[in-house]
């Protein structure tokens, strides 16, 4: 009987193992798809919305930043709210929360007469967003096993990478042969999949202990930011913030530049340079350590950057983008991944949302803050002045991380 038991017991431990090892799981399928789409939806809505607040509201260039970036402000609040609560709350239960009011939100942008309703109404998906995305990001590092962390991490961005190449050119595509009102039908779509496929997870809950829950209680910073994280995250926020300059303002550069049907490509570039690379990235992350791939990520960024100042005929700028999307779809992916794998376990939700609140910030700041400076510099001298704050990226990285990395 005794050693029946241990038989069992031996078993039991070869088939955790063998899961542990298994990445392709179900349910990474699945939050990697819930995921998906409402990134879909997000840089969608990121590359268009700007010309919806000119065409409708006839915002100038900072306001129509605005109704681009607030989106990410809203946001900001949900991953703080999300980060501090996830545990307390659930998982699940909070991913289900979140996606209603994603639901609810994608359904208001048919009421929105006026640019303040439109601004409120970015704020609140922004909002649901947040903390949607706060707890795939978190569910989604646990269900990766350790010792393939920097893959399993990889892909996961893969789905923000294929939605980054797929929004904005459905999004292109509906604005120059349809009504604005059909991007807002495709974007309730994709929240109601995001929904039904987040309703059918098995999502793994843990369970605080008495010490981590005492630490977890009140509102010291401690309880919003993920300390380890917030080195390497600063860094990946100076990207999202240059990045968001492309997002923001490529559409605009396009048309000054005649060259707007080869902009409708350029997130597809940017996407397959990143589909052909992560599978050898992700490895490279885990084997040779993180430095290995960040650095000529950031290098890659910096020319993409230059190459697309430069853009004034349609292949210069699909080489803008597969430059771009190998620089930076590969830096921020492995960031995500160092920022998760520096915290302890039960931090892991405050560790995802400290990397996305700082991301964000970038991403939400940029737009309004360089539209100042386009009537100015004009877009192609932006995009130099970011390409210079790229370079920056290089020592900070090092100052910040890259000195002290670890392997494991």
């Amino acid at each position: 009987m005794i050693e029946d038991t241990c038989y069992r017991g031996e078993e039991k431990r070869k088939v955790t193992y063998m899961n542990k090892e298994q990445l392709w799981t179900k349910d990474f399928i699945g939050v990697t798809a819930t995921n998906f789409f409402q990134m879909l939806t997000f840089y969608l809505l990121m590359v268009t919305i700007s010309e919806f607040a000119v065409n409708e509201f006839q915002s100038s260039e900072s306001h129509a930043g605005l109704a681009s970036s607030i989106f990410v402000i809203g946001a900001l609040v949900g991953r703080l709210f999300g980060g501090k609560f996830m545990e307390r709350i659930g998982r699940k239960k909070l991913l289900i929360a979140g996606l209603v009011l994603v639901v609810i939100s994608s359904a208001l942008y048919f009421e929105v007469n006026s640019y303040m309703m439109l601004i409120a109404n970015r704020l609140l998906h922004g909002f649901a967003f947040g903390v949607a995305g706060t707890a795939t990001g978190t569910i989604i590092a646990h269900v990766i096993p350790h010792s393939r962390k920097g893959e399993g991490i990889g892909y996961f961005a893969l789905s923000m990478t294929l939605a980054t190449a797929i929004g904005p050119f459905i999004g292109l595509f509906i604005l120059e042969h349809f009504s604005f009102k059909l991007i807002y039908v495709f974007c309730l779509g994709c929240a109601a999949i995001s929904l039904v496929i987040a309703l059918l997870l098995r999502i793994q809950e843990i369970t605080l202990t008495q010490e981590q829950t005492a630490e977890m209680k009140g509102f010291k910073l401690s309880n919003f930011i993920e300390s380890k994280s917030v080195p390497i995250t600063l860094v990946a926020a100076v990207t999202a913030f240059c990045y968001s300059g492309i997002i923001s303002f490529l559409t605009f550069y396009a048309k000054e530049n005649h060259v707007t049907e080869a902009a409708s490509f350029f997130f597809v570039v940017y996407a397959v340079a990143i589909v052909v690379t992560r599978p050898f990235t992700g490895r490279w992350f885990d084997s040779k350590g993180s430095n290995f791939v960040m650095y000529p990520a950031i290098v890659s960024f910096v020319l993409g950057m230059i190459v697309l100042s430069q853009s004034h005929v349609s292949g210069i700028l699909l080489l803008a983008g597969a430059l771009i999307g190998f620089g930076y779809g590969t830096y921020m992916s492995s960031s995500q991944a160092v920022a998760i794998k520096v915290a302890p376990a039960h931090r892991i939700g405050l560790a995802t949302s400290t990397f996305f609140i700082l991301t964000d910030i970038g991403l939400g700041i940029g737009p309004f803050l360089q539209g100042l400076f386009v009537p100015s510099l004009g877009y192609s001298g932006l995009y130099i002045i970011l390409s210079i704050l790229l370079v920056i990226c290089l020592p900070l990285h090092h100052l910040l991380y890259g000195r002290n990395q670890r392997t494991t």
